[in-house]
């Protein structure tokens, strides 16, 4: 009776579904803001279905990947050889600048995802053009200002003038991008009036639908005070999403042995759905255990299973535990890891842990099934990391493939776990991620997503070494000194997913400013297929699953350090005036060391700086940042160094995990002969310093 009773639910869910696609239900702004939050919707195939592609500044001597000119790099900075528009609609001159074509969408469509680095000048936005738009023409003018502020920051400027108190926080503005969605019925035209010779980096991701798509164009005047409730729910979903609310519980509980599996299936609960899977690792090495325990999920019997990633890495943010909140992953400080992504199968579902570290690794956790409507729309939940290690960066630009995929599915997002072992200190010189994203859909020979960097696609700009997370994107881990280091990016495409009906290619140059030995890049890619789709994936094996160590490092006198003198503190004839100075090993730092020193309240510890010749110049202290540590004052000859906000006080703390970061100074005067440089201990913890670079102004 309750199975007669359940399939007569999902015949009348289904028919409901039918009638409402019949019925050409229009794509509103408010439709759109539902589907910012909405995960379920990922895992069946779009209805309607619809195109995503990006317009950006990309090099346009970029075409396809075997002509001249596919690693071109000038992109935004100003003066490229071509620029990077669409079309010039009107030369510069003497009385006025230059007018550009940004984007230009016959039929309907919506605005899914803007981001800038910067960009000056004004954009024109255009919904349901008429014609060319000519000048004075404002039929569907929708923005006239500022460039950098439509593509970063619109949501800001509606919600303002809507009159809306939404306190929306990170659901809309996500670093240097903006997600509000701008839906158009007839069509889009964007033009940008500016100077070529300054920055105009930009993204403008947009959904094109088939024609006959109905499709209610953004009105500013009104849409935000229409559908305020939808967009009240989509900043409560996105900005806390909170564990899923119905469903069975099963847990996981799981002791491995070295060498040795555990398999927990579920059979005959089908069609279901995970909707939420929590695990937990306990190990003597837990970093090492996160990444040389492999996790594979097999739905439906595949014998090549659907999801193969290293335990932690599944979750974004590894190697290691490093906390951050997003929609469909969570990473606490006590190492427990939450995915959200929605997970259907239609009959069984097959969870496999193997252990190849050296050492025994217990699992806890659990997972929350319920009911799914398998159906011909329904996709299966795919994710696949790789790495390569030991690659030489720098030497030449080359596309690392994050997902080749032949069948008909929707890209999700991905994430990037880097180890670069550079020994410049500044991201002007060791900054790993200049290289574009390249996304080939359905045989394209010249890709519908050209990027202009990798930071710029995890929705972030010039190389920044901040922690942060947001709902669709963040960087959870950079070890540092800025880029250096070990790094986590990661980007999830919800509201600007990518479909695609015959095949995906997807690849982001790793374009390195110095010649790199030894780099690692390790990568996974998120995506949903129908079954029977294949991709590019061979296999892990216990030789990629290691987190390659630091090695010692050069410092290099290179990029934002170009002329700098290094100095080591051990070197510098350390003296304090109370606790044990000395030298300790520390994995994240260039030399492998540091000089470690106990600071109490008060006590100072003296470092004797040489000085080579008179001038002005900026000091630079590379120290360990951990949770516990020490808070200081720096002085020199008696005179408190302040940093560039103007601050005396120095805390060399972090969130959850050590990093080795630098404490930039205001350019001070030096004399010539030796300066007494003192760290004066403002709030007690340790101190560790791994050197000291001086740069002249």
């Amino acid at each position: 009776m309750r199975s007669h009773f359940k399939l007569v639910l999902s015949l009348l869910a289904g028919l409901l579904g039918f009638n409402a696609a019949a019925a050409g239900s229009p794509i509103t702004t408010g439709t759109l803001l539902r589907e910012m939050a909405d995960l379920e919707r990922l895992a069946r195939w779009p209805d309607p279905v619809y195109r995503t592609v990006q317009f950006s500044s990309y090099d346009r001597r970029s075409t396809t990947p075997e002509a001249p000119g596919w690693f071109s790099n000038a992109d935004g900075f100003g003066r490229e050889p071509i620029p990077g528009f669409l079309k010039v609609l009107r030369e510069p001159d003497n009385t006025r600048p230059g007018l550009y074509l940004v984007a230009e969408v016959s039929g309907p469509g919506a605005i899914v995802r803007g981001w800038s680095a910067g960009m000056g000048g004004v954009l024109r936005v255009y919904v349901d053009p008429a014609g060319e738009a000519a000048a004075g023409d404002q039929t569907g003018l929708i923005w006239e200002k500022a460039a950098y502020d439509f593509l970063a920051r619109r949501s800001e400027h509606y919600v303002a003038a809507a009159g809306l108190s939404l306190e929306a926080d990170d659901a809309f503005t996500q670093q240097d991008a903006d997600y509000l969605p701008i839906p158009f019925a007839r069509g889009l035209r964007v033009t940008w009036e500016g100077t070529l010779d300054q920055l105009h980096f930009y993204h403008l991701q947009v959904r094109r639908y088939p024609e006959g798509t109905r499709v209610q164009s953004f009105d500013p005047a009104r849409d935000l005070k229409e559908f305020e409730a939808d967009a009240r729910a989509a900043v409560r979903s996105l900005t806390q999403p909170g564990p899923a609310q119905t469903g069975e519980v099963l847990p996981i509980i799981a002791t491995l042995s070295p060498g040795t599996n555990w398999v927990w299936t579920v059979e005959g609960k089908g069609p279901a759905a995970s909707r939420e899977l929590k695990l937990k690792v306990r190990a003597d090495h837990r970093d090492q255990a996160l990444r040389g325990c492999l996790l594979r999920i097999a739905f439906d019997g595949a014998q090549r299973p659907q999801v193969e990633a290293p335990l932690g890495d599944f979750f974004g943010s590894g190697p290691g535990v490093n906390p951050y909140s997003s929609l469909p992953f969570d990473v606490e400080p006590d190492g427990t890891m939450i995915c959200r992504w929605v997970m259907p199968w239609e009959k069984s579902v097959r969870v496999e842990l193997v252990n190849w570290t050296d050492a025994p690794v217990a699992v806890e956790g659990a997972i929350r099934l319920s009911p799914w409507n398998w159906d011909a729309r329904s996709l299966y939940f795919r994710a696949k990391w790789r790495a390569d290690h030991d690659l030489l960066a720098g030497a030449a630009a080359m596309d690392l493939p994050y997902l080749v995929a032949i069948g008909q599915g929707v890209f999700a997002g991905c994430a990037a776990m880097i180890m670069n072992p550079s020994g410049v200190p500044t991201a002007g010189g060791n900054w790993w991620g200049e290289g574009d994203e390249k996304f080939l859909v359905d045989g394209e020979l010249s890709p519908s997503t050209f990027g202009t960097g990798s930071e710029d696609y995890f929705n972030y700009s010039w190389s920044r070494c901040d922690l942060f997370d947001h709902p669709y994107c963040g960087q959870p881990l950079d070890s540092g000194p800025d880029t250096a280091g070990y790094v986590s990016n990661h980007r999830f495409q919800v509201l600007d997913a990518i479909p695609f009906e015959r095949s995906f290619a997807g690849f982001l140059e790793l374009w390195s400013h110095r010649r790199t030995p030894g780099l690692s890049y390790g990568r996974i890619a998120y995506h949903y297929a129908r079954p029977g789709a294949v991709d590019d994936h061979r296999g892990l094996t216990p030789a990629d699953l290691k987190i390659p160590a630091l090695p010692k490092r050069k410092l290099e006198a290179a990029g934002g350090a170009a002329g700098a003198r290094f100095f080591l503190p051990a070197q510098l004839q350390p003296q304090a005036t109370a606790g044990t100075v000395h030298t300790a090993p520390f994995p994240l730092a260039t030399q492998l060391e540091v000089l470690e020193w106990p600071a109490a309240r008060g006590e100072r510890l003296t470092l004797t700086l040489p000085v080579e010749k008179d001038g002005r110049a900026a000091l630079h202290l590379v120290a360990v940042h951990r949770p516990e540590g020490a808070a200081v004052r720096v002085l020199l000859d008696g005179k408190r160094l302040e940093l560039g906000n103007g601050a005396e006080t120095v805390a060399l703390r972090s969130a959850h995990t050590p990093r080795v970061l630098n404490v930039n100074f205001k350019p001070v005067g030096l004399k010539a002969g030796t300066a007494a440089m003192v760290i004066e201990c403002v709030e007690p913890g340790p101190v560790g310093l791994d050197y000291l670079w001086v740069k002249y102004q």
